[in-house]
């Protein structure tokens, strides 16, 4: 029971803390609302459950051990941030742009995740860190599996949410600007750390 309750206070500090899954929740809150970011947010959620078993099971640590491979999905982990990055600071007020744009579904989110070397190092960081606690692989994979989704899915509806409170005081276009390039801009920073001491 201890270290279930480790492993989900660990799953809650690393999904809280800011990043692009938290900018770009913040934004989707802002532009789209907390229930049509629901197919983001169960996007991230799956991804990091999904990621987070494998990295009980060894994978995430398979995917790193491999420069290359890693290599090759911090390129387009980077490529898929920045993109979205540019898509998000370009915005202006929702009520005008709700033709062109529309928010990221359950596919983008999971490929968010998968893209993020973050996200792999984060699976094998814990699986390190709890694997020898754990009475098997797979139970560790199923816990993990279970409170990385869980918490996954907290901190991205409580970041939408703070998101959907700040599009509530945006009155003019010209506002939704500035907090969508400054938005944007988060997300393009946290690329950085992808590439920073390495």
């Amino acid at each position: 029971m201890g270290t279930l309750i480790a492993v989900t206070g660990f799953a809650l500090v690393a999904t809280m803390t800011p990043g692009g899954a938290t900018a770009l929740a913040t934004a989707s809150g802002a532009n789209f609302g907390l229930r049509r970011s629901v197919p983001f947010i169960v996007g991230i959620a799956l991804g990091l459950s999904l990621l987070g078993g494998a990295g009980a099971l060894g994978l995430a640590a398979l995917v790193l051990a491999i420069p290359s491979l890693e290599l090759a999905l911090r390129a387009l982990g980077s490529g898929y941030l920045l993109w979205l990055a540019w898509r998000i600071g370009r915005s202006g007020s929702p009520q005008r742009e709700a033709h062109v744009t529309a928010p990221v579904g359950v596919f983008g989110g999971m490929l968010l995740l998968w893209l993020n070397p973050k996200a792999w190092a984060l699976a094998v960081g814990a699986a390190a860190t709890f694997g020898e606690k754990a009475s098997s692989p797979m139970a560790l994979a199923v816990a993990f599996a279970i409170v990385f989704g869980v918490c996954a899915a907290i901190s991205m509806t409580l970041w939408s949410a703070t998101g959907l409170m700040l599009s509530r005081v945006l009155r003019t276009d010209r506002h939704w600007r500035w907090v969508n390039a400054a938005l944007g801009l988060l997300l393009a920073l946290s690329v950085l750390p992808m590439w920073v001491g390495r």
